[in-house]
């Protein structure tokens, strides 16, 4: 419940220079990107229900708008993102290793939903790597995204995993897998 929805309301703001120093010292962009997030909700919200009035030409389906692609787009973003945060670390499959007590895991029906992030336990085991679906046949389409703007220059210095990466991750994963008959 905490991992899903309850860190909301925790009195304690995650730190920006503990947990993104790099993007505070080097990336300008992201900063105002960053600042102008509540006027980006806004415009989020406003924005559909501007376009419901104008092509119905009435209140109610302006309103209408607001609540489809405004409230409930929103809700059901923010709650794909917090499953991953939370269905993520309770069930699914864990096939690479990762630090001692990390429960993350690998859970499939998520994949498109969260444009591949519910590949959690690939993401935990390599961090830093572009593409969190390891395995052929894992979905994950923000790593596609991710490729197209490295084509095409607008992304650079992206991480991808190494060749071996899944023989060795797995080799290792499979040899501290408890078996229990």
């Amino acid at each position: 419940a905490h991992a899903h929805l309850g860190w909301l309301f925790s009195s304690e703001p995650a730190s920006a220079t503990r947990y993104a120093p790099d993007l505070l010292r080097n990336d300008p962009a992201m900063l105002r990107i960053s600042r102008a997030f509540p006027a980006w909700c806004a415009a989020s919200l406003l924005l559909p229900f501007a376009a419901g009035w104008t092509i119905s030409g009435t209140l109610y389906g302006g309103l209408t708008a607001f609540i489809w692609a405004g409230l409930v787009r929103v809700a059901l973003l923010q709650h794909v993102t917090w499953s991953v945060n939370s269905l993520c670390h309770v069930i699914g499959e864990r096939p690479y290793t990762t630090r001692r007590h990390d429960r993350s895991t690998d859970l499939w029906p998520l994949a498109l939903l969260s444009f591949g992030d519910s590949w959690h336990n690939g993401h935990h085991s390599q961090p830093d790597c572009a593409r969190h679906g390891r395995a052929a046949g894992q979905i994950d389409p923000s790593a596609a995204l991710i490729r197209s703007f490295e084509r095409l220059g607008w992304a650079t210095n992206v991480h991808w995993q190494a060749p071996d990466f899944l023989q060795h991750h797995r080799a290792v994963a499979s040899k501290h897998t408890l078996h229990i008959r």
